[in-house]
């Protein structure tokens, strides 16, 4: 019962001060309205009583920590859809993202055959500066043999991880070389970057990938920026697709690279948190140039504050699909052995009024509504998409009419294209054969492609996805237990192969290239560029 005792202490004084946000809170912080605290004390006593009585008379052993965990839940189901709880381990990992790093060896890596298998050692890291390379297997840590003990990668990464300044030994097995080679890491932090991608997609015009908002994503964003700048970047497309948010700190910091002085980028605001607003400083790096915004069904709340923000002030064209529409604030309320509730307070509303949250609750499928939006057409079809006169909100500069209603509506709607992929295609992906194949083929032909494609830009245009590399593809395929398909293959051969090249050129030049040769599939980014160079 002391375990629910102290969960319950830890929620009233956080709840009590957002309950009367500003009013003096005398003692320990508890409320002095005696009506509502009876109530509250009448249920809370409940809950102690079905504990106590749970822990104390139940025929079996009962996991205590278990059962106040899944209590928890309970109450937070009866919310809304992003109120939730995270064990100790959940939040360690939630927080090495937003945080911008962790510590460990510094390698990007899949897992292949059973083993680990380095696509690329971080710059500059701990794993390059002994001189691991990208292409090795690591075999062994610390004497323990990871590779083919069908080891989880959970429990290998365990193991890779460390604090910074403890010591690691890595056998590694490298082609050509006949012996394992022994490497002594020492653990340091590692970046965990949230830009995926940066570089001129056509002249004058810059590209950004950002794939989640994080502690260092306005630093990464400028560093990106000030290279595209230095190539003569007058324009920028910045894509957000498939971002699912983060810090809203970040998301303010990355509006206000784009906006001027005290020109709004969201406010939130609650029945029990009163509005409060964040404003551009004027300092921006990006405030004149044209600008276009790339979203879709799954990019998310901090991508939704940025997109809605220049949406409004007619800073931006947004073109893609409507986003998400996460657009909830929680607040985290931490308990003594580092879980933690993270609670809905207040909502996000973009500088015209509009909120960002869609609609949820027991008469809404909250978890299918982008399969809803796909059966419904409003994914392939523009008309099928209506909105009413009381969602009509106007922009501020240029008076344009957008939308509200839930997630962010593009200016220029780009249908998502169902006919291009088939059964076959998604169960290539689904066990990861394409990826599979890239990464056997660069470690296999990594030296021979180097050579003859000095450059990436060589290599994009030169190279071509060939026979073997095909015949290893549906090779795995089979393995995989993926039943050839013929007619289904040649349908989607040309997404495959590109895909291919894209992955490959991924392991031998690094996230640049890969999105470079993987925008030719992508519609929203085409229709951007074609947006930037003809303004239509």
């Amino acid at each position: 019962m002391k375990s629910l005792k102290l969960i319950i202490g830890a929620l009233l004084l956080p709840l009590a001060v957002l309950a009367q946000p500003g009013r003096a809170v005398p003692g320990a912080g508890m409320m002095q309205r005696q009506p509502q605290a009876t109530a509250i004390d009448a249920e809370l006593q409940k809950l102690l009583v079905a504990e106590s009585a749970i822990s104390n008379l139940y025929v079996e052993d009962v996991d205590e920590k278990k059962i106040v965990e899944q209590a928890i839940k309970g109450m937070l189901e009866e919310l809304d859809p992003h109120s939730t709880y995270l064990t100790a381990q959940e939040n360690d990992k939630s927080n090495e993202t937003l945080m911008g790093s962790f510590e460990g060896i510094g390698v990007q890596f899949n897992m292949i055959d059973d083993t680990l298998f380095i696509v690329q050692p971080i710059p500059d890291g701990p794993s390059e500066k002994v001189g691991i390379m990208a292409g090795d297997r690591i075999v062994t840590v610390n004497d323990t043999v990871i590779a083919g003990v069908k080891m989880s990668q959970e429990t290998i990464m365990k193991r890779l991880r460390g604090p910074k300044g403890s010591k690691v030994n890595l056998g590694v097995e490298r082609r050509g070389v006949k012996d394992l080679i022994h490497f002594k890491v020492t653990r340091d932090k590692i970046p965990v970057n949230t830009v995926d991608a940066g570089y001129m997609i056509r002249p004058g015009v810059g590209y950004i990938k950002i794939s989640s908002f994080g502690m260092t994503t306005v630093q990464e964003f400028e560093e990106k920026l000030g290279e595209l700048k230095a190539k003569g970047a007058k324009s920028l497309i910045l894509d957000l697709q498939g971002n699912g948010g983060g810090l809203l700190m970040a998301a303010v910091g990355l509006a206000n690279e784009f906006l001027n002085r005290d020109q709004m980028v969201v406010y939130t605001e609650g029945k029990r948190s009163p509005k409060s607003g964040y404003m551009a400083d004027g300092h921006g790096r990006f405030r004149e140039g044209n600008l276009v915004v790339l979203i879709d069904e799954y990019s998310a709340s901090a991508s939704e504050i940025v997109s809605g923000a220049v949406q409004d002030w007619d800073r931006a064209t947004i073109v893609g699909r409507r986003s998400y529409g996460k657009g909830l604030v929680q607040r985290p309320i931490e308990f003594h052995d580092g879980s933690l509730i993270r609670l809905t307070i207040a909502k996000y509303y973009t500088p015209v009024g509009r909120c960002i949250q869609k609609p949820y609750g027991k008469d809404v499928d909250y978890g299918d509504d982008i399969l809803e939006r796909l059966n419904h057409g409003e994914l392939t079809n523009r008309d099928s998409i209506h909105f009413p006169d009381s969602l009509k909100y106007s922009t501020i500069i240029k008076h344009r009419t957008v939308y509200g209603g839930g997630g962010i509506m593009p200016d220029i709607f780009v249908p998502l294209d169902t006919t291009r992929t088939n059964q076959y295609y998604r169960d290539l992906t689904a066990k990861s054969v394409v990826l599979n194949t890239a990464t056997q083929y660069a470690e296999r032909n990594r030296r021979m492609i180097q050579r003859r494609y000095r450059t990436f830009e060589a290599y994009n245009a030169g190279f071509e996805v060939g026979p073997d590399a095909v015949r290893m593809m549906l090779d795995k395929a089979r393995d995989a237990g993926v039943e050839f398909n013929e007619e289904q293959y040649r349908h989607c051969e040309g997404i495959l192969k590109t895909q291919l090249k894209a992955m490959i050129a991924r392991m031998i030049w690094g996230m640049n290239a890969y999105y470079q040769v993987v925008q030719s599939l992508d519609e929203i980014v085409v229709r951007a560029v074609e947006y930037m160079e003809t303004g239509q």
